[in-house]
Formats: C-alpha cells, sequence, structure tokens
C-alpha cells in the first residue's frame, strides 16, 4: 500500500474544500519592502562618500530587503485555505518517541481523538506526525510517520478531519505540545 506525504499542493488537488489563494496582504507587504529596499539603495547615489560604513550598511540592507521581497512576492503570497470556513491553514510537525507509534496509530486509525493522553511531543523523533490545520480548528489533515534509516516512511494514510473532529484533534495536539 503505498500513502502520499502531506503536501499543501496534493492537498489542493486531492481535497475540495483545501485551496490555495491569492494573499493581497502578503503581497502589499513585499510589494513595500521591494519598494523601501530600492529607495534605500537608489538613495545612496546621492551620497557624497560611498566609501562610508553607513553607506556600504544602507547598501546592503537595501539589498537584503529587495531579495526578501522577491522571494516573499513568489513563494509566499499565496495562503491555503479551508474554503466552507475561509479559514487560513498550517502546517507542522510533531515529533514523538518510538514507543508511542502502536498508541498514535490506533488513535488516527480508530479516529478515537478524545483520549487523555500523557503522551508528550518532542524536538526531533523516530515518528513525526505532520499535521495540516486550519486556524479555526474546523479542518485538519494528518500523517503518521516512522523513521526508518535515512527517511520517514508513512505507517498510515493522510486522514482528513472536519468539525468536532478537527477540533478534538487540535485540543490533543495542543496537550501535546505543552509538555
Amino acid at each position: 500500500m503505498t500513502t502520499q506525504t502531506i503536501d499543501s499542493a496534493w492537498l489542493t488537488a486531492m481535497h475540495p474544500d483545501i485551496v490555495r489563494r491569492f494573499s493581497m496582504s502578503s503581497f502589499l507587504l513585499s510589494l513595500m519592502m521591494l519598494l523601501a529596499g530600492a529607495f534605500m539603495f537608489l538613495s545612496l547615489f546621492e551620497v557624497h562618500d560611498k566609501s562610508s560604513s553607513i553607506s556600504m550598511a544602507v547598501m546592503i540592507l537595501g539589498t537584503a530587503l529587495v531579495l526578501l521581497a522577491v522571494y516573499r512576492m513568489f513563494w509566499k503570497s499565496y495562503e491555503t485555505v479551508y474554503r466552507p470556513t475561509g479559514s487560513v491553514t498550517k502546517e507542522c510537525n510533531l515529533y514523538f518517541d518510538l514507543k508511542h507509534l502502536p498508541r498514535l496509530t490506533d488513535m488516527l486509525t480508530a479516529e478515537d481523538l478524545d483520549v487523555d493522553t500523557t503522551m508528550r511531543s518532542d524536538a526531533s523523533g523516530n515518528v513525526r506526525l505532520n499535521v495540516l490545520i486550519s486556524q479555526d480548528n474546523r479542518f485538519a489533515a494528518v500523517q503518521l510517520f516512522q523513521f526508518v534509516p535515512y527517511t520517514y516512511v508513512a505507517v498510515t494514510p493522510v486522514k482528513y478531519y472536519t468539525g468536532n473532529e478537527a477540533a478534538a484533534l487540535s485540543a490533543f495536539l495542543l496537550r501535546c505540545k505543552m509538555g
């Protein structure tokens, strides 16, 4: 059985309630950064002492702003949205110790998310839970992976949760992070 990893582009293509949309606020912020960087860079032509450390710092800062703005315009101007509520989604990975794999697998396959658990996520681990969740906690997509030498291998297929199930998953994730 082959399973695919959580990827925003894959979710957009596979789940009808997830769409990628253009973020005007992110684009405008990028445009303002681009203009500020260009203004800083162009203001150097009016400076008489071009070898001063202040003019060099302004040139470096202006160049950095222009490069960051271009990056944001092309790669960060889109966001993944849960269409029914219009809520923006975010992706995160939680890592667990290998001893929690059977319990996590059972929770996801049985869809029993209301369990009281003492599991805590770590900074790294042999078990990774990929999560895509809407900010309003009305949609979630998760997939469980186990580290096998050199790569993470999918243990469960991608599971989608909506409504109260997604809220229960969000509460479970919050309990896991608080440890």
